[in-house]
């Protein structure tokens, strides 16, 4: 049996994470989008079979699109299809969503990077930001405060 996915209580279940989002970017308003996948996919990520941590989000055309994503095929799921896993998927935003972003990327030259993957209402989601990308002296800030905060509750589980 498959090990089903977390949920938070609203109907929604983690499926992909991308955690050095934090830490490669500062990152900024956060809007969720609607993926657009073929039923391979679909089943695919309802197994926890996804990747976000190399991906990315263009703007061409006026749509966005994701870049970089991996979703593996299962090999009973697509038997009749040739899946590729890396390929470009459309992102389903609002007018208003998708003006804010190209205004912010074009214009002030943030970037657009996915931060999460999860289901909710049956429907596959990302979950996006406008991210600033960080120096290396701001990676070392935050090497040093996430140690610090590792070591404050070190001490103080033990004081106590």
């Amino acid at each position: 049996m498959s090990k089903k996915n977390p949920t938070n209580g609203k109907g929604q279940s983690t499926i992909a994470l991308n955690k050095k989002a934090k830490f490669d970017y500062f990152l900024g308003d956060r809007f969720e989008a609607g993926l657009v996948l073929e039923g391979w996919e679909v089943k695919a990520l309802r197994e926890g079979k996804a990747q976000i941590a190399e991906a990315h989000v263009i703007i061409k055309d006026g749509e966005a699109w994701l870049l970089g994503a991996v979703i593996t095929p299962l090999l009973q799921a697509s038997t009749h299809v040739n899946p590729d896993p890396t390929r470009t998927r459309k992102l389903l935003l609002h007018e208003k969503e998708l003006a804010r972003l190209i205004g912010q990327v074009e214009r002030k030259g943030f970037t657009i990077v996915p931060t999460a993957l999860y289901f909710k209402r049956g429907k596959a989601k990302l979950e996006i930001a406008i991210g600033e990308g960080k120096k290396s002296h701001d990676k070392r800030a935050t090497l040093k405060e996430r140690d610090w905060q590792r070591d404050k509750q070190r001490i103080m589980r033990h004081s106590m």
